[in-house]
């Protein structure tokens, strides 16, 4: 079992949608976040952060706080009792401090059941409110339709792409800027 991470402002959270739930990860979770992320097809669209083989020393990096900070809203996605896909919103600093970046992802064995749309149509919100945001933003690669019609059909607008933005697997790729943004904290987002 990996080390507990330190406690996170959001350690009582728990959000509830249809199908889903959405809490903080947990030292239980390692054996299903290793069945999950260990996937190839997975961790293709992901930040370099995810490595791939999934280790189990990397699943106790991630949920001791190594990796990233378990602080921010990172939450795992639960369904039947099992972790099985992960989102979070990591805040700007300095004068980037009212956004953040959204980031998820989720185990291929749940893919193609709209469920992902669902858990961003209750986070985005939820996040942007809990975490006074004037803007979420995500980047979706060159590739990955998929995750860029979750972020359209909850209201984010593409921007723009930035060309060769970076390299995956030795190759460069574009990135798909899309974005959340609300002109005043008392817009619903």
């Amino acid at each position: 079992m990996p080390a507990l991470a330190p406690s996170s402002r959001f350690e009582s959270e728990r959000l509830t949608g249809e199908g889903f739930v959405l809490r903080p990860w947990r030292p239980a979770d390692l054996e299903s976040l290793l069945h999950h992320a260990n996937d190839a097809q997975v961790v293709r669209g992901l930040s370099s952060r995810f490595p791939h083989p999934y280790t189990r020393r990397d699943g106790e990096r991630f949920l001791s706080g190594e990796v990233v900070d378990l602080d921010d809203p990172v939450f795992a996605i639960e369904v039947d009792g099992h972790a099985c896909g992960g989102i979070a919103a990591r805040p700007g600093d300095g004068e980037r401090g009212q956004s953040a970046e959204l980031g998820y992802w989720l185990g291929r064995s749940l893919w193609g059941r709209g469920l992902m749309t669902r858990v961003v149509a209750l986070y985005a919100p939820w996040a942007m409110q809990r975490m006074a945001l004037f803007r979420l933003q995500a980047t979706v690669l060159d590739f990955n339709e998929a995750s860029a019609r979750v972020l359209l059909k909850n209201g984010f607008i593409e921007e723009g792409v930035a060309h060769c933005a970076l390299l995956k697997n030795g190759e460069p790729h574009d990135l798909r800027v899309f974005a959340k943004v609300r002109r005043s904290l008392c817009d619903a987002p």
